[in-house]
């Protein structure tokens, strides 16, 4: 089959995409590069490095369409449509940049040739010009040259212009493009794939691709289903959750790298039947935990992965009432699997074993022995929330037996929502202010300000009104309602006065551990079905295990992270490099393994579907890339100047290995 080979410059294809002669097939991902991205695209075409190639599909089919993230144009094309394969987000870029969209304002430093995205201090700057004003067709450069001669002297006038006519001549630049001509739909989805499989797109967009070459339609069912359960504040249930849903549904465990090649060989009768299966365990499961369990947000759930068994579980149930052991246990299982961690490790493997279980004839039963906690009687120790912060499990489950207490807001006494608006809005609050405690002698680290036993669920307007103040104050100041021993208790905060002070802060996080512990107890064994033996108590691994992070950084390095873990019997201490950590990040969002030095020793960093793993002293940390980035994106928020980096000796771990989420990083 013929493969037609040419080249077309920027403005001839930015002007297909306006006359819709250029549309994109349904087994394209959406659009999600950042505007950094897009100034880097330019800043390419600009100094003429290479900027790859564009693959495209011709066909005298119709194939189902999704939009490109560009305005709706109007009228017919002049010429049948190609249909983009590989190279949407540059050329969607280029069509916002030079289209002039509000959020693609690529400026220009005419004197650094440096280029970013527009900010209100570059808006003042007379040194920095709109790509748009100068690439637009039918720009003129000799008023914008003398503009800037004006208003920066310092260059000559002949660099200006010089830098100008290479900055308008990025229109004119060239991509090399093959057309893909007489392949059928199925085909072009393989090629799709394999173009696609050696680069930063995810198991679940392949999956999507295939899924809509094999069953047209799929995206805008997935779209119209997300949008329904959006309305009823579960947004996390997008195209992507739902995409993982059917496949797991479809194929029996979790996506990977072989997914797209067995839902290849699904028939429209197996897909049928998971979508209903899909939409009907939704329907069940999300009003239990709403309703029962009192989650009313999906934005809470520390792993919606754990949605994926009970969808499928309630979504083939027969049609027959639900005993109450039955109900509770799916919430107790629900609640386990999050504080344990089930999926923060192996995610395709454990669901390999959790989807089948969801389908035996006792399913709770068998998924209960799954966790390995058959038979136990699970309790939460004050231990157990020893270095918890806002990324453990724990931190939801503190939110969920302060709703279950009746816990009222601070300011407008109304019971804590986690779907409020405006300034009753949910905020997590630092009990003892974090100023406070910073400052104090004390010398309290990072992980103790910032412990779940700290924390509170109020308003915001509750948060700003508090703002430093200490509890000793706040707690009977005049410009709040005094809070009651009643109002604290719903909190499980402790009323003693004495522990309303900084110096006695950690004798507040032992009585509130206590509380909390107490109370998360509870409600596990509200949820425990009877039928379980109660003569084994089953611990937490993780039970008095942290592991913390601190950045270490200066304008000329790019930074140094120590990170200490600590543990019932041990305490280590190791460094590594950022950029390296972020290097192999980068590499896994592409699908590829890499290694790190961590203590002076190189370590593997695995990946499997969207999981990174890397150990860390006595740790596997383990999590989604998009955790892994916002845990760094954290750190990067309270970075020290690297001057203050301490001696750190090179300790490699030689010892076994616990598997550790990285949401608990602190």
């Amino acid at each position: 089959m013929p493969v037609e080979k040419a080249e077309k410059d920027v403005q001839t294809l930015v002007s297909q995409i306006s006359s819709k002669e250029i549309l994109l097939p349904e087994i394209q991902r959406g659009y999600v590069w950042k505007p950094t991205q897009v100034a880097k695209l330019i800043e390419s075409l600009y100094r003429g490095y290479p900027t790859g190639s564009l693959l495209f599909w011709k066909t005298n089919e119709t194939p189902a369409t999704r939009r490109l993230a560009v305005n709706e144009m109007q009228g017919m094309p002049a010429m049948p449509p190609l249909y983009l394969l590989d190279g949407q987000q540059r050329l969607t870029s280029l069509h916002r940049v030079l289209n002039d969209y509000e959020d693609a304002q690529i400026v220009f430093n005419i004197e650094t040739e440096a280029f970013q995205n527009q900010s209100a201090a570059t808006a003042k700057d007379p040194r920095w010009i709109k790509v748009y004003e100068v690439a637009r067709p039918g720009a003129k450069q000799y008023p914008i040259i003398s503009r800037l001669h004006t208003h920066v002297p310092g260059i000559d006038p002949d660099v200006i212009g010089e830098r100008v006519g290479r900055l308008a001549a990025i229109r004119s630049r060239a991509f090399y493009m093959e057309v893909l001509t007489g392949f059928p739909y199925d085909e072009i989805t393989q090629i799709f794939v394999r173009v696609n499989s050696g680069r930063p797109l995810k198991t679940s967009d392949l999956a999507l691709a295939t899924l809509s070459a094999r069953w047209p339609g799929t995206l805008e069912r997935l779209e119209e289903e997300a949008e329904y359960w959006a309305k009823k504040h579960y947004p996390d249930l997008d195209v992507t959750f739902l995409t993982r849903a059917l496949t797991g549904t479809v194929l029996g465990r979790g996506l990977s790298t072989w997914s797209h090649g067995r839902l290849i060989a699904a028939s429209d009768e197996e897909l049928e039947r998971g979508w209903a299966t899909v939409q009907r365990g939704l329907r069940h499961v999300v009003p239990m935990l709403q309703e029962n369990l009192k989650v009313s947000n999906s934005n809470l759930i520390p792993s919606h992965v754990a949605l994926l068994p009970l969808i499928v579980l309630l979504g083939e149930w027969p049609d027959v009432p639900m005993d109450k052991d039955t109900a509770d246990g799916i919430i107790y299982w629900f609640l386990l699997a999050s504080i344990r961690n089930r999926y923060s490790s192996s995610t395709d493997t454990r669901l390999g074993q959790d989807i089948p279980a969801a389908r035996g004839p006792e399913p709770v039963k068998q998924l209960l022995s799954n966790l390995g906690v058959r038979g136990a009687r699970i309790e939460v120790t004050p231990q157990d929330l020893v270095g918890r912060t806002i990324g453990s499990p724990y931190f939801f489950l503190s939110y969920l037996v302060a709703k279950h207490a009746g816990a009222r807001d601070w300011w407008h006494g109304t019971e804590i929502s986690a779907i409020a608006e405006a300034g009753q809005k949910l905020e997590y609050h630092h009990i003892h202010p974090q100023a406070t405690l910073k400052d104090h002698a004390g010398a309290y680290s990072k992980t103790e300000i910032n412990d779940l036993a700290n924390l509170a669920f109020i308003s915001g307007k509750a948060n700003r009104k508090i703002s430093n103040r200490s509890p000793s104050v706040y707690f009977v100041d005049s410009e709040l309602p005094p809070l009651t021993e009643a109002e604290l208790a719903a909190h499980f905060v402790p009323y003693q006065e004495s522990l309303r002070h900084a110096d006695a802060y950690r004798e507040f996080l032992h009585a509130r551990r206590a509380l909390l512990s107490d109370a998360m107890t509870m409600l596990l064994s509200k949820y425990r079905p009877t039928w379980l033996d109660e003569d084994v108590e089953a611990a937490d691994p993780l039970a008095g295990c942290s592991l913390e992070f601190q950045l270490f950084q200066s304008p000329w390095d790019s930074g140094r992270v120590v990170a200490r873990a600590s543990g019932p019997s041990f305490n280590w201490t190791g460094a590594l490099g950022l950029a390296d950590l972020e290097t192999a990040i980068a590499a896994a969002d592409g699908g590829l393994d890499s290694d790190i030095e961590i203590a002076g020793e190189i370590v593997p960093v695995r990946v499997e579907s969207d999981t990174v793993t890397i150990p860390i002293g006595p740790y596997l940390v383990s999590g989604t890339i998009g955790t892994w980035r916002q845990m760094l994106d954290r750190e990067k928020t309270d970075v020290q100047p690297l001057s203050r980096f301490p001696t750190v000796e090179p300790c490699p771990w030689e010892s076994e290995q616990i598997v550790f989420p990285v949401a608990n990083i602190e």
